[in-house]
């Protein structure tokens, strides 16, 4: 073979990607071409892309650490439940989490994509076969196709914001799955808590049964009186009842929520009575405003629509076709060498109409963020309220009402037994202990249902709350 027939063959694998020019790539070159005006858009729209574009390996590898959830843990050698331990269940198992970080890795591996240059193309060549008898010219072509303007890197760009927005998803889905657990969590303490004071409570009736058994037997106080108590006694078993099936149905949620693993019921650690710090609206709506991750989804949005502007804006900018033919001419025994580029004018497609809407995309995505704020206000607005009402329920209920109502329970149950007290007096007084903590339960209910609505940034049902 000559030494010009060499340098085609070299040059036909060079632009086929076979082999690589001294201290290049068909990859750098092809995404390295930034001589045109539009190279000043890129500099000022990418000010605003961070690390994760100008280091992409970081999302390339398989599991971001953070992503990766913690193991289920043994419950069966622990004196109670605890509520981190419920925690970590559900980060482990909870589907919604899955799925959002299965979301996660598929824009990795969409990064991964974007950002390749096209495959060169090879193919067989010939001309002029059959003249003269001949096989005419006979060969190969090889083609590349450069892609310019940093097209490749603002491919990139696009879906790393993707990456970002899709993160903050994630740990919204999270937020949710924690926020479920404490809520039902919180909702079986107390209903363990009503099972205690039922039984108290049936203890106490119990008690008065007795006692109006005996003062019946006496003749000192007719049968109107023990059927009286009696009745009480059977509302108590009723209210112990109903606060089993509570339990029953906080157990059943908190099994959904970790991932359907039929938790048992069983004792649970904590103690409801025991309030969480007293809470500032201005504080709290600063707080949830900055650390909730919707707001930031929000801005990786409008960081995206950004960056989409940027690429629309050099879509105009020809990409070039390159092709390189060798042939071999058996009517002159000569080898053939032909060059042909190729590119496309933007003469009536300027891609004027995916400017315009990239443009109208960053207004959607900068209204999202206002939307966004407003909506936590407003939500916040109304967990809030619900919040200082059953703080100050709970508090009066501890502090005023409930002392008043056991001593007042006290001491007449000790009357009634010494035949000091009548038994209206004694029913009047089971009442006002029953509805009283009664109501201090619902009223601690209340209270920490809306306090972990707003610790976990007012992100509630996972389940239900597709991550999107």
């Amino acid at each position: 073979m000559t030494q010009i027939n060499k340098q085609y063959v070299w040059l036909l694998a060079l632009l086929a990607g076979c082999v690589s020019a001294p201290g290049s790539s068909p990859a750098v070159n092809a995404v390295s071409t930034n001589s045109t005006d539009h190279d000043s858009i890129q500099q000022v729209d990418y000010t605003e892309i961070d690390s994760k574009v100008s280091q992409p390996e970081s999302l390339l590898a398989d599991e971001y650490s953070e992503l990766i959830p913690t193991p289920p843990i043994d419950l069966s050698q622990s004196d109670g439940l605890t509520v981190d331990a419920i925690e970590q269940l559900a980060l482990a198992n909870n589907p919604s989490v899955g799925q959002a970080s299965a979301k996660v890795r598929a824009l990795r591996g969409k990064y991964v994509q974007v950002g390749l240059p096209p495959n060169p193309t090879v193919g067989y060549a010939a001309s002029e076969v059959g003249q003269d008898g001949l096989s005419g010219q006979q060969g190969a072509y090889a083609g590349q196709e450069f892609i310019t303007a940093g097209k490749l890197d603002k491919n990139r760009a696009i879906v790393a914001a993707e990456i970002d927005k899709a993160e903050h998803v994630l740990r919204t889905t999270q937020r949710r799955v924690l926020t479920d657990v404490r809520s039902s969590y919180y909702r079986a303490l107390v209903a363990q808590q009503r099972i205690e004071t039922a039984n108290t409570l049936l203890e106490a009736t119990g008690e008065a049964v007795k006692a109006s058994q005996s003062l019946l037997d006496a003749e000192e106080i007719p049968l109107a009186g023990l059927l009286q108590t009696e009745v009480e006694q059977q509302n108590a078993q009723i209210i112990h009842r109903m606060a089993e099936n509570e339990l029953i149905g906080a157990w059943q949620q908190l099994s959904a929520v970790v991932g359907d693993l039929d938790l048992p019921p069983q004792k649970l650690v904590g103690d409801p009575k025991t309030l969480p710090n007293e809470l500032d609206w201005d504080e709290t709506l600063a707080r949830i405003t900055t650390l909730s991750p919707e707001m930031a989804a929000a801005m990786a949005e409008l960081s995206r629509s950004r960056r989409a502007l940027t690429r629309a804006r050099v879509e105009p900018i020809p990409d070039v076709n390159t092709q390189f033919t060798v042939q071999y001419d058996n009517s002159t025994d000569y080898t053939i060498a032909g060059i042909q580029a190729t590119i496309p004018l933007p003469i009536w497609n300027k891609n004027q109409g995916g400017i315009r809407q990239a443009q109208a995309e960053i207004s959607v995505a900068s209204q999202n963020i206002d939307r966004v704020a407003l909506d936590l206000k407003n939500r916040l607005a109304t967990t809030f309220r619900e919040y200082s009402n059953a703080r100050t329920q709970a508090d009066t209920y501890a502090n005023e009402i409930l002392p008043r109502a056991v001593k007042t329970f006290d001491l007449v149950q000790r009357g009634y037994s010494l035949g000091e007290l009548g038994y209206l007096d004694l029913l009047t007084a089971q009442k006002t202990y029953m509805q009283t903590n009664l109501a201090y339960l619902d009223s601690l209910n209340a209270l920490w249902q809306s306090w972990t609505e707003i610790d976990g940034l007012l992100l509630t049902k996972s389940l239900s709350t597709p991550t999107d």
